[in-house]
């Protein structure tokens, strides 16, 4: 069947070759040399058993740094297949656009560059590429295209003539893709309870998951800190231009001006 095909591509990741102790061991040295408070344990989720929390800044370049991390991941252990899932549309096209935008510049740093597309379920022969293709691939979902309940939503689950009778989700699932969630709070649910939409996310069948963001509301196992004043002191955070204002005119001579928070 062509799903075996699939399967057989040999393009799918693979599967992580050391034990969770030795990834648990791994997260607390990069914990221990970075000052974050230590895990005592690998945090499993419903979708995921390996689940690391990144968290940054608003502002500060996430999507550069989780995109460097695929060229990373890609020339370490050979994963070459990425979903990020985000949780609207306007989000989706952004990191759509800043991906295009840092093309030629990791193009020079690494030479290659990721095919990235965003995914839809009228264009599935560009989910056929994300498959079948060596290099670094990405797929970007929003939330609504597996967890929504419209026609079009659905699709991902169904047999389609125009998909040679597969399933778009088992051909997601056998490529073992490494999840970008962006913006899980808006996404995983809250401390206490998993969401719907995360818990759909298991059929994706991530060979791990990476959380990106400023606040996250589910802890996992967090191997990076960029905070707001981390930032500020690494001249991080983009720049505003102020205007300068000037004082005409005014009978009080010693009038000014002071912002106080």
């Amino acid at each position: 069947s062509h799903f075996d095909s699939v399967e057989d591509s040999g393009f799918k990741n693979s599967e992580l070759s050391i034990t969770n102790e030795d990834i648990l061991n791994n997260i607390k040295t990069i914990q221990q040399n970075q000052n974050l408070p230590i895990s005592e344990k690998l945090v499993n989720t419903s979708v995921c058993s390996v689940n690391l929390d990144v968290e940054m800044e608003t502002g500060t370049g996430k999507t550069y740094v989780y995109v460097k991390t695929m060229f990373e991941m890609y020339e370490k252990y050979g994963w070459s297949k990425f979903i990020i899932v985000v949780p609207s549309i306007a989000i989706r096209e952004g990191i759509y656009q800043s991906i295009e935008l840092t093309r030629d510049h990791f193009l020079e740093e690494y030479g290659t560059q990721v095919k990235s597309f965003i995914y839809s379920s009228k264009a599935l022969h560009e989910l056929e590429s994300f498959s079948t293709d060596a290099g670094i691939n990405v797929m970007i979902i929003n939330v609504q295209a597996f967890n929504a309940t419209g026609k079009d939503n659905r699709r991902i689950y169904e047999e389609l003539d125009s998909f040679q009778s597969r399933r778009p989700i088992d051909v997601i699932k056998a490529n073992h893709p490494i999840l970008i969630i962006d913006e899980p709070q808006k996404i995983t649910g809250d401390a206490k309870k998993e969401s719907k939409s995360f818990k759909a996310l298991n059929e994706f069948n991530p060979l791990m998951i990476l959380n990106y963001s400023a606040t996250h509301k589910r802890e996992h196992n967090k191997v990076h800190r960029l905070d707001a004043l981390d930032a500020y002191n690494q001249k991080l955070v983009k720049k505003i231009n102020v205007r300068g204002i000037s004082v005409k005119g005014l009978s009080g001579t010693n009038a000014y001006l002071y912002l106080q928070s």
